[in-house]
């Protein structure tokens, strides 16, 4: 159901303007095979323990498999491949365990993770991915949420149950070291190609990139799985997206930091998944910090599942872009996403672009809604604090159909924000779309650089007790 302008006004009203009715129940549970919805709550907020209480990280045997007793050797030189493979499958057969990398530098092509295996990356050790395009086969992935065939991603599952990617040690894709960037002033005729592809409905085993072409490959893409564990590690060096899980359910990704440079190095992109939990991570990436994301355009309302029930907390973001953004891919549709108690801040090499930042445009299609965030704190944002557009750039003009997206149901609550240089609030809908529902309430914004939000195509936004630069607006 749509949540009528009439029950969102009584709901925010009698909660300062922060709550509202959920514009659905929440159904797709995850980790049990149970179809019990969530009931609606008088706050949104009050949905989140239920939620939490549905993702649980798997568990794993204690029998270890130690990749040196498969022939890896740690010396940053040797490409241990095989090593990896014959332990990923060794314990897989045994029923489940720890793969593990002792102390050491472990060069290695691709890593497919199995079923019931946890990865475990210990102190001291380093898995360092080769810079050779060929030790990276074709896989059924996406790319910028559309299917095909194109480069395995540095780790990379499909179908797998019970997987997990632990420990305190390194996870380093030589992004930079290898050619992966210098794809991205070549990549146009590839990406362009694979757009037409899909408006055309070319069969996904017929879309193939990888070798000979530029569509660069992410560091872990999950794909279709379902009981994930990632814990503790650090992802350094990235060639694009970090953590990618696609059309995944039960997802907990805590602990880990990711320091990524370059473009499209996005520190996590939760894509078409369901009951995710992301806790007291640290992103300093030169992209999104996190992005949710449900597919792109005709491809995306294709496969037609949505990103939903997704909570992030106690996190802290040092990058540019969006702390938290949604899209813009995202035609199958994000909903239920509860963002809290994170601090966005300059980094070492950048200040964020937007603390909020949900994108799309007149291709996407899909709706997003229900999106909540609260008890945030930010510094030094360099263009608005709170961007909400359904003008994004249009790529590759002239694929697909005008497909108008739907964006609606958002609050943010208990803002702290302290310099902006353009904006603290802009809602950008379309004329044949606006967006709809936003309240901002009990937030204050200083330092920014024009007081006066700016508000187009947008129907029933609220402030609550907000102050910019001093003035209650």
């Amino acid at each position: 159901m749509e949540t009528n302008r009439r029950d969102f006004l009584r709901v925010a009203g009698a909660t300062a303007g922060v709550t509202m009715l959920s514009g659905s129940f929440l159904t797709a549970p995850v980790a049990a095979e149970e179809h019990a919805a969530i009931p609606l709550a008088e706050s949104p907020w009050d949905q989140v323990p239920a939620i939490l209480a549905r993702i649980v990280p798997p568990t794993f045997p204690d029998a270890r498999f130690d990749i040196t007793a498969y022939g890896a050797k740690g010396d940053g030189k040797t490409k241990n491949t095989e090593a990896f493979r014959k332990a990923i499958e060794a314990c897989t057969a045994a029923g489940g365990g720890q793969v593990v990398v002792p102390k050491g530098s472990f060069l290695t092509g691709a890593i497919t993770l199995l079923s019931n295996v946890n990865l475990v990356v210990s102190e001291g050790a380093t898995i360092k991915f080769s810079t050779d395009p060929k030790d990276y086969p074709l896989v059924f992935t996406r790319w910028q949420g559309i299917e095909c065939m194109n480069f395995s991603s540095f780790i990379y599952a499909r179908k797998a149950e019970n997987i997990a990617i632990t420990g305190p040690g390194l996870i380093d894709g030589q992004g930079p070291s290898g050619p992966w960037f210098d794809y991205d002033g070549k990549r146009q005729p590839d990406w362009e190609q694979l757009q037409k592809q899909a408006v055309d409905n070319k069969p996904v085993a017929d879309r193939k990139f990888g070798m000979g072409h530029y569509l660069k490959p992410n560091m872990v893409t999950l794909y279709e799985c379902r009981n994930i564990l990632i814990e503790g590690v650090r992802l350094r060096n990235s060639a694009m997206w970090n953590v990618h899980p696609v059309l995944c359910t039960n997802v907990t990704i805590r602990d880990i930091f990711v320091y990524s440079r370059g473009g499209m190095v996005d520190g996590c992109d939760p894509e078409a998944s369901q009951y995710v939990h992301i806790t007291g991570c640290r992103f300093d990436c030169g992209d999104d910090g996190i992005a949710i994301k449900a597919g792109r355009d005709i491809d995306g309302r294709r496969v037609g599942v949505a990103s939903e029930n997704i909570v992030i907390e106690n996190c802290s973001f040092e990058g540019r872009w969006g702390a938290l953004t949604v899209g813009s891919e995202m035609s199958g549709g994000v909903r239920n996403v509860f963002f809290q108690d994170c601090t966005v801040k300059k980094g070492s090499s950048y200040k964020p672009f937007h603390v909020l930042y949900i994108k799309t445009n007149k291709r996407r299609g899909g709706t997003v809604e229900n999106i909540h965030a609260r008890r945030i704190k930010a510094t030094d944002v360099d263009r608005e604090a709170i961007m909400v557009t359904l003008n994004y750039s249009l790529t590759g003009p002239g694929y697909g159909p005008i497909v108008n997206p739907k964006v609606q149901n958002i609050t943010a609550d208990g803002f702290t924000v302290n310099g902006v240089k353009k904006t603290a609030v802009t809602l950008d809908g379309l004329a044949e779309s606006h967006i709809k529902n936003v309240a901002i309430s009990n937030s204050t914004f200083t330092g920014v650089s024009t007081a006066k939000p700016s508000i187009k195509n947008a129907d029933g936004t609220t402030f609550t007790n907000v102050t910019i630069n001093g003035k209650k607006v």
